[in-house]
């Protein structure tokens, strides 16, 4: 077996249409999905992408929110590349911009009957706080 290397890195503009379409052919039937919701995330959000021995296996889209902290509004692994810390290697990503940034914390939002994602922001150190949402509270920078 050969090992795959995983890069994250900034948001390429010649990227943002394969990512909508993955985002696209992956959430499209999930209640609360719009293409203009991905679009604009796409355009106006911190955009960090995986990539897997170059090619795009995911993205993770942050927002600012009231508190000063910071909303992962998208993540996704591409079909493909599951289960082979993608998913880990990005909400890392995100977690240090967040310190790096300042923010005092990190939120998501998963569906309740989602019990993979759950589980997933779960084991990375979220809590559950309200309903769907989970927060990751971050350390403050020195």
């Amino acid at each position: 077996m050969t090992a795959t290397r995983i890069e994250v890195g900034d948001l390429r503009p010649e990227e943002a249409e394969l990512l909508f379409g993955l985002a696209k052919s992956t959430f499209e039937t999930t209640p609360g999905w719009t293409d203009e919701r991905v679009v604009a995330a796409l355009a106006n959000d911190v955009v960090f992408v995986a990539r897997e021995d170059g090619v795009q296996a995911g993205y993770v889209a942050l927002a600012p929110n009231a508190d000063e902290g910071l909303v992962i509004e998208q993540l996704l692994v591409a079909p493909g590349h599951e289960h082979r810390g993608v998913g880990r290697r990005l909400l890392a990503h995100a977690e240090g911009y967040a310190i790096a940034q300042g923010a005092p914390s990190l939120l998501i939002v998963a569906e309740r009957d989602n019990h993979a994602a759950r589980g997933f922001y779960v084991r990375s150190g979220f809590v559950p706080v309200a309903g769907e949402l989970l927060e990751l509270v971050l350390p403050r920078r020195a």
